[in-house]
C-alpha cells in the first residue's frame, strides 16, 4: 500500500510540472527549510560555545565534580574514601577542600564579605599548570585575591588583611554579657600573597588560601572539610556525567549516600548556567518560527500540486487505489521536503561550525574586550537530531491538510465521471 505511494510522491515531487509557480513556492519551502536548519543549529553551536568556554573558565578554580555534605554543611575527612575514589577509571585527584564566607577588612577600607576557599598544594599546582602562572598564588600563612575584589578594597601585595569568620562578631558581641570569652578571641592577620585573575565570579569576590589556614579562618574543626574536589583526564559535560554516577554507585556501597551527594559545577553555579541554558532554548524557538514559515508554505505548494493533478489522481482512483494511498503520496511529498532540507541544513551547518573551530574564521567584534578573539562553537548532535525531527515533524503536520484534500479531489472527480 505504501510501496505505491512513495513512488507516485517522489515523480509528483521531481518530475516536470506544467505550472512553474508550484515549482517555485516548492523550492522556496525547501530554501527556507534548508537556511531555517542551518540557521538553528550555527546558533545553537555558537551558544554552546559560550557555554563550554564561561565551564572552562570556572574549572581553573572548581572541579567538574564535588561530593558535599547533604545538609549544606561540613564533612567528615574520610581518608579511605579519597582512596577509593582516586582509584576509579579516569579520576585523576580527589581533594577536600574548605570554602565558606569570611569578612576581609583591610586598614582604612570597610570590612568586604567574602567567599574564602582553601585547597590542597597538589590542587594548587594543577591551578598553576591550567594558567600558566609560574610562581605559587600563596603561602602556608599567605592568602591570594581577586583583582576585582583587591581593586575595590584598596589591597596591594604584600600588604597584611584581617580575615575571620563572621562568627566571630557574633562571639565578639556575646562576650559583653560574658568577658572571660573575650580573651580568647583572636581576628587573624594574613599577608596578601599574590592577586589573582581568573574569572569574574572568582575576581570579584574570591579568597584562596591553603587548608590549614582556611581551616583556621572559617573556625573547621580538626578533621572537617567542606567537600572533594573530583577532577578527571576528560572534564567534558558528558564525561562528568558517566563519572558522578560511577562515585554515586561508590558512595551508595559504603552506605554514606544518605549524608553525602555528588554535584556537577553546573549544579554548584546553577543561577549562571540556567541563564545560559534558557538563552539558548529561547533562540531555538525562535528560529524555529522560520522553519515554521517554511514548512506552512508547502501547504499552499502541495495544495496546487493536489489541483494540478487533479485527472492523474482521478486515474489512479480508477486504477484502484485506497483513500490511504492518496494521503500516503501528498504526506511523503511533504516529508521528503522537510528531510532533503533538514539533512542538507545540518550538513552545511556542520561544515561552517567545523571550519570555524579549526580555523576561526569569524572573529569577535572587538578583541580588546574579550578572553578570546574568535567565536567558539560546539556542535552537539544531539540539537542536530532535535531540530532535524521538530523540522521533518512540521513538514509532515502541514502535509495533512493537502493529503486529505487530494483524497476528496479524487473522490469527487470519480463521483462527476
Amino acid at each position: 500500500m505504501i510501496k505505491p505511494g512513495l513512488w507516485i510522491a517522489r515523480r509528483f515531487s521531481f518530475a516536470r510540472k506544467r505550472f512553474r509557480i508550484i515549482n517555485i513556492i516548492s523550492a522556496v519551502s525547501l530554501a527556507g527549510i534548508f537556511v531555517g536548519v542551518a540557521t538553528i543549529i550555527v546558533v545553537l553551536s555558537v551558544l554552546n560555545g559560550f557555554q563550554e568556554l564561561a565551564r572552562d573558565l570556572f574549572l581553573q578554580v572548581e572541579s567538574p565534580l564535588q561530593i558535599v555534605s547533604r545538609d549544606g554543611k561540613t564533612m567528615p575527612l574520610d581518608r579511605e574514601l579519597l582512596i577509593e575514589i582516586e582509584a576509579l577509571p579516569d579520576v585523576l585527584i580527589a581533594d577536600p577542600f574548605m570554602e565558606g564566607e569570611a569578612v576581609l577588612a583591610a586598614p582604612g577600607m570597610p570590612g568586604e564579605l567574602v567567599t574564602v576557599k582553601g585547597i590542597s598544594a597538589r590542587a594548587e599546582e594543577s591551578l598553576m599548570r591550567r594558567t600558566g602562572e609560574p610562581y605559587r598564588y600563596f603561602g602556608p600563612t599567605t592568602i591570594s585575591v581577586g583583582d576585582m575584589l583587591a581593586y575595590r578594597a584598596g589591597i596591594r601585595v604584600p600588604q597584611e588583611v584581617r580575615l575571620f569568620s563572621p562568627e566571630l562578631i557574633s562571639l565578639g558581641l556575646s562576650s559583653l554579657s560574658q568577658p572571660w570569652v573575650l580573651p580568647g578571641l583572636s581576628f587573624p592577620v594574613v599577608r596578601v600573597e599574590s592577586i589573582f585573575s581568573l574569572q569574574r565570579v572568582f575576581n570579584d569576590h574570591y579568597v584562596l588560601a591553603s587548608l590549614p589556614l582556611a581551616s583556621e579562618i572559617l573556625l573547621m574543626k580538626e578533621g572537617e572539610c567542606s567537600g572533594i574536589d573530583i577532577r578527571s583526564d576528560r572534564e567534558t559535560r558528558h564525561a562528568s556525567r558517566v563519572l558522578k554516577a560511577r562515585i554515586e554507585e561508590l558512595i551508595m556501597q559504603q552506605g554514606l549516600d544518605k549524608t553525602l551527594t555528588v554535584r556537577l559545577l553546573e549544579d554548584k553555579y546553577t543561577d549562571v548556567f540556567a541563564v545560559m541554558i534558557v538563552e539558548k532554548w529561547v533562540s531555538f524557538s525562535v528560529l524555529m518560527l522560520v522553519v515554521l514559515v517554511a514548512s506552512l508554505s508547502l501547504t499552499g505548494s502541495l495544495t496546487m500540486t493536489a489541483i494540478d493533478k487533479k485527472k492523474e489522481l482521478f486515474y489512479l482512483r480508477c486504477l484502484g487505489m485506497e483513500r490511504p494511498q492518496f494521503l500516503t503520496i501528498f504526506i511523503v511529498q511533504g516529508v521528503m521536503i522537510g528531510v532533503v532540507g533538514s539533512l542538507g541544513g545540518a550538513g552545511v551547518a556542520w561544515a561552517l561550525t567545523t571550519l570555524q573551530e579549526r580555523f576561526g574564521i569569524v572573529q569577535l567584534p572587538s578583541k580588546t574586550a574579550f578572553i578570546i578573539d574568535t567565536y567558539p562553537v560546539e556542535l552537539l548532535w544531539s540539537d542536530v537530531a532535535l531540530t532535524c525531527l521538530i523540522t521533518i515533524g512540521l513538514s509532515f503536520l502541514v502535509s495533512l491538510s493537502p493529503a486529505f484534500k487530494a483524497a476528496a479531489l479524487g473522490k469527487a472527480e470519480t463521483t462527476g465521471e
